[in-house]
């Protein structure tokens, strides 16, 4: 069976309470799909109304899921009318066999099973009646395309206005701004993608604590280019903090293998001589965990080709979002993080420590600049599948 493409967007009111990361994570784990795209949108008033006249006209939607759908669009989805400021929606891409049905199966239907939580629309959704049986309020927590013609028209009007709609979403309404107001990277590291699984999402969760909004968001494949300037600060520290390390067990494994005692004088030796032999090779292995490639073996033509590996990246605003992101994420060995962070929870090692976050305001803008989270990724997507 061949790939398809399936889509869905995360509501305003969703993204909002922080159930983002529940719904990511409900959607990758119950579906087995690969998330190839994300984007945040700030829709305009004329994709918000596209949109709805599109879903209003869905032949494979009955008429009341159509005047349901489309009046929950305009009334959810529009600029704020007191301060025209945009709302978040943020789309998600999954790629795989039978990718719209699952999608469709993983979302759950409008007003079924609501009390439980088999579904994304069960747990996060809400469908009440009053005593005649009439619409009270609703909420569907997220937006999926009812069919896979249904998919294309969708994701064709959005990649329309993804350049333009699309990016960096700072001025949305519930976006607190002010002096104190930063905006800093997180990537979610490959090792959260080797298998579709819940790991993005609850990680996602645990940042949720913060209190700060996800203005950006891109399923990013890290070039082997990318990798070397946005750890090249690390290699030098690598070559000269390592040198000790190597010390020690050089003259351990000379000691065990020919029996010599090392004096001080020649364990530095050996320190300053192989340390920054050992730091590079480290420093490899980081852009390898992050790319699929050893640098060192990457031919420079391609070194500025996407990798192998995906990571999320995403941007968090809000008043000290450095430190309260880095004060969640924990540190760098995860045997040293408390109880509750991401990379206890989820960190094997001081490479493969599920995130990344930006240690300061500068580093983030650094660091932005390479990974490029505004960058539009979905208009290609869709126009690999639909032309």
């Amino acid at each position: 069976m061949p790939k398809e493409l399936a889509f869905a967007l995360i509501n305003p009111y969703t993204i909002a309470k922080s159930r983002t990361g529940g719904a990511i994570g409900r959607l990758m784990s119950r579906t087995g799909l690969d998330l190839v795209g994300a984007r945040m949108f700030g829709p305009s008033r004329e994709l918000v109304e596209q949109y709805a006249t599109s879903i209003r006209s869905d032949k494979d939607l009955d008429v009341v899921e159509r005047q349901l759908l489309s009046d929950y669009v305009l009334g959810a989805y529009l600029p704020d009318v007191r301060s025209g400021r945009r709302r978040r929606v943020l789309m998600l891409l999954f790629e795989g066999e039978d990718a719209v049905q699952k999608i469709i199966k993983a979302t759950g239907h409008i007003g079924t099973g609501l009390d439980s939580a088999e579904t994304v629309r069960d747990t996060y959704g809400d469908y009440v009646l009053d005593e005649h049986g009439t619409v009270r309020y609703f909420e569907p927590a997220v937006l999926i395309g009812a069919s896979a013609a249904s998919v294309q028209v969708a994701l064709q009007l959005w990649s329309q206005h993804s350049a333009k709609d699309g990016g960096i979403v700072e001025e949305a309404m519930d976006v607190p701004g002010g002096e104190t107001s930063q905006k800093t990277l997180v990537l979610i590291k490959p090792d959260n993608f080797r298998f579709p699984s819940s790991r993005p999402g609850n990680i996602i969760d645990l940042f949720s604590g913060s209190g700060l909004r996800i203005v950006a968001a891109k399923v990013h494949r890290m070039s082997v280019a990318e990798a070397e300037q946005f750890y090249g600060p690390v290699q030098q520290v690598l070559r000269e903090k390592l040198q000790g390390v190597v010390a020690e067990k050089a003259a351990k494994a000379l000691n065990t293998e020919l029996g010599l005692e090392i004096p001080d004088d020649i364990k530095r030796t050996l320190g300053a001589s192989l340390g920054p032999l050992y730091g590079d090779n480290q420093f490899f292995q980081i852009i390898q965990f992050m790319t699929g490639q050893m640098p060192n073996h990457c031919p420079a033509a391609e070194k500025a080709l996407p990798g192998k590996e995906r990571c999320l990246a995403l941007i968090y605003a809000g008043p000290g979002a450095v430190d309260k992101i880095r004060s969640i994420l924990g540190p760098t060995d995860p045997s040293k993080a408390q109880p509750g962070s991401v990379r206890r929870e989820f960190g094997r090692d001081v490479m493969v420590n599920a995130a990344h976050a930006s240690d300061s305001p500068e580093n983030a803008a650094r660091e932005m600049k390479i990974v490029k989270p505004e960058e539009d990724l979905i208009a290609p997507l869709v126009k690999k599948y639909f032309g």
